[in-house]
């Protein structure tokens, strides 16, 4: 029981830390949206996604691998010829896409960016630093080092508020807002490689691991940029289709239900260092008990939380942003949000297939998925506009789970709790009454009903039996310590 403790204790610290990075966008909005004009707004968000998909792609799945192979790995040398050689390819790669795009640049300006090149120039340079980023924050995920995890990304996402308030405020408009986003990059990738040395010190790799790397890492690129794949190409079709406003439009919304990466993270952060050792090892008991506790636990926050975001969608807008991106974006968002929750059980369960090391599954699983989600934006995009759009990859999501679970279920069987899940749903009902009766308006008030409907949510949960009084004191201590994790964390980096 200690190990699973560990585990939800890492999961409390993980979640912690991203719900300080996710609500970043919120902070951002309305600096953003309220400061410059909403075509730049659509630059600003086609900027985004670029430079998360871009070096999702060009680190080849390598980061991944890393945690795959390296978790239980003991030895120095061999630790050193792992790192050093995929840290030199990703480099390497890293260079080339740099000077593609800086040869595109004008193209690219074009096409995503309503034909500023400035930020098509700052982009292949923000885009190299962000794979080196990638490369370090996995590094310390491989070895268990949450603590150092959290810091360095909650100091990241911080350091990016700081710099784009300061250049948007300053006048600089969204030039600056990119600027500062490249900065903060920078800054924080050298920080993480001066503490790596001290772990790994330097080698010239031999690369004679690296056809195995690739072999498994390649696979993994269409699964581990899914989430924002989908997410790109659907703003990418909008503002092809409908225009850079349309893009505005979705984003408003899509960034209140993208929240539900809050939960989907910290369990795929968390579960692939465990389960590495788990299978190495050939525990197997272990493995399916964490992947069913996994499940468990992601459903008694996920299935609230969707209620949560969706019937507050509208107020929070209204807060962060301007009237018309209220009025026409949060429809969005519990369609995202549902799509979300499908997303996280498929994160659970694709451990398994991970775990088999059979990443080609999931790996044509999503170009199949991908590609559909493209074909159906353009159709139905075009006739139906960017709602019609937001279903269509809620369907996806839910489809790469199916198909996901089918595979998955030949290795190891997981379950659902089909008992447990009703009585989330009973409880979840319960809540939203409690929140529609509330209507809240106002920042404060928002936040204070938000807060107060999950706890009358566990409290009818736990009249349901769905959950026992000595988990719910027992998940307040891990609550408790992981604040603590968190802010020991950061007092240790600076």
């Amino acid at each position: 029981m200690d190990e699973y403790k560990y585990f939800v204790k890492r999961f409390g610290l993980i979640a912690i830390s991203n719900f300080l990075v996710s609500i970043i966008p919120i902070i951002l909005l309305p600096v953003l949206t309220k400061n410059i004009p909403i075509q730049d707004y659509g630059i600003w968000v086609q900027f985004n996604i670029t430079i998360t998909l871009v070096p999702a792609v060009a680190i080849l799945g390598l980061p991944y691998t890393m945690v795959r192979f390296m978790a239980a790995s003991k030895n120095r040398e061999e630790l050193q010829e792992s790192f050093y050689s995929i840290a030199f390819i990703i480099i390497a790669v890293g260079l080339i896409a740099v000077v593609i795009l800086f040869l595109l640049s004008g193209v690219v300006a074009n096409a995503l960016f309503n034909g500023n090149l400035t930020v098509a120039l700052i982009l292949p340079v923000t885009i190299f630093m962000t794979a080196l980023t990638l490369l370090f924050i996995d590094f310390f995920r491989t070895f268990n080092q949450m603590g150092k995890y959290a810091a360095f990304t909650i100091t990241q996402a911080y350091i990016t508020v700081i710099l784009v308030g300061y250049f948007i405020f300053s006048g600089y408009g969204i030039i600056g807002a990119v600027t500062g986003i490249l900065i903060a990059q920078t800054v924080i990738a050298v920080i993480m490689y001066i503490f790596t040395i001290p772990l790994v010190g330097f080698k010239i790799p031999r690369f004679k691991n690296i056809r195995e790397y690739l072999v498994f890492g390649l696979p993994t690129i269409p699964s581990n940029i899914s989430f924002w794949v989908l997410d790109a190409s659907d703003r990418y079709v909008i503002g092809i289709i409908l225009g850079i406003i349309s893009v505005s439009f979705y984003s408003a919304g899509y960034t209140i239900g993208a929240l539900m990466s809050l939960l989907t993270s910290p369990l795929y952060t968390v579960l692939l260092p465990i389960l590495s050792r788990y299978y190495a090892e050939r525990r197997i008991r272990q493995t399916r008990f964490l992947l069913n506790y996994a499940i468990k636990l992601y459903l008694v926050i996920a299935v609230p939380f969707v209620i949560i975001l969706s019937l507050l969608a509208r107020p929070l807008l209204y807060i962060l942003s301007t009237p018309s991106l209220a009025n026409q974006g949060y429809i969005v968002t519990p369609i995202v949000a549902v799509g979300g929750l499908f997303f996280g059980l498929y994160c659970i369960v694709t451990q398994v297939i991970v775990m088999e090391r059979k990443t080609k599954i999931t790996g044509n699983i999503w170009i199949i998925s991908i590609v559909l989600n493209i074909v159906l934006d353009v159709i139905f995009g075009h006739y139906f506009g960017f709602i019609a759009i937001a279903l269509i990859t809620l369907l996806i999501y839910l489809f790469a789970f199916l198909l996901t679970l089918y595979y998955s279920f030949q290795y190891i069987r997981c379950s659902f709790y089909l008992g447990f899940i009703a009585k989330t749903i009973y409880a979840s009902i319960f809540m939203s009454l409690v929140l529609l009766l509330l209507n809240p308006q106002g920042p404060v008030n928002v936040v204070l009903s938000g807060i107060f409907s999950f706890v009358f949510y566990i409290f009818v949960l736990w009249l349901l039996k769905g959950v026992r009084t000595n988990e719910i004191k027992f998940f307040m201590g891990i609550l408790k310590d992981s604040f603590a994790d968190v802010y020991n964390s950061l007092r240790r980096l600076g």
